[in-house]
């Protein structure tokens, strides 16, 4: 089982360098599925961004936030459009890939929800999992994948290295 994950400090840098990751692959040939999130600041600059998800390799591009106004403070996620980004993500992945690239392991996934079974069918299918981590998801991340994750540094050459030791394949 090859599922590895990381954890940038900054806000949103995980997505960052997981959509450098997904770019530097697929260049390279390597055929990626799964998402990775591009986040779109407000035409107003106030509040927060709004959440898009990239169904790899080539879109489409799916909102996965929703609009609950100024005041509100719970969670934005649409549970609905992050459903339709799995079931699309799961199709991909049965038309073959070489490599699940998840942007994150959210809240959704440790409730047993999600993107959890996709990831689940890839491990199956002997392909590599790179995912997106933060602290608060991390016990229950961990827990998922039994203690067999792998812990990359986050930086674009260190995933590199490690899709190149566990795909098989030159990047």
């Amino acid at each position: 089982m090859n599922i590895a994950y990381t954890m940038a400090q900054g806000r949103g840098d995980t997505d960052l360098l997981l959509q450098r990751l997904a770019r530097e692959l697929s260049a390279r040939g390597v055929r990626c599925s799964g998402t990775v999130q591009i986040n779109t600041e407000p035409d107003d600059c106030v509040g927060p961004c709004d959440m898009d998800v990239l169904v790899l390799p080539d879109g489409p591009i799916l909102r996965i936030s929703q609009d609950l106004g100024p005041s509100a403070r719970g969670c934005r996620l649409d549970p609905a459009a992050l459903e339709q980004a799995v079931a699309q993500v799961g199709a991909r992945l049965r038309e073959g890939a070489d490599i699940l690239i998840v942007n994150k392991f959210g809240k959704h996934e440790a409730e047993g929800r999600g993107f959890r079974e996709v990831i689940a069918e890839a491990l199956s299918m002997d392909l590599p999992v790179i995912v997106g981590l933060n602290a608060m998801n991390r016990p229950a991340f961990e827990s998922f994948a039994s203690g067999l994750a792998v812990e990359l540094p986050a930086e674009l050459e260190a995933l590199l290295r490690w899709v190149e030791e566990v795909a098989g394949v030159r990047v």
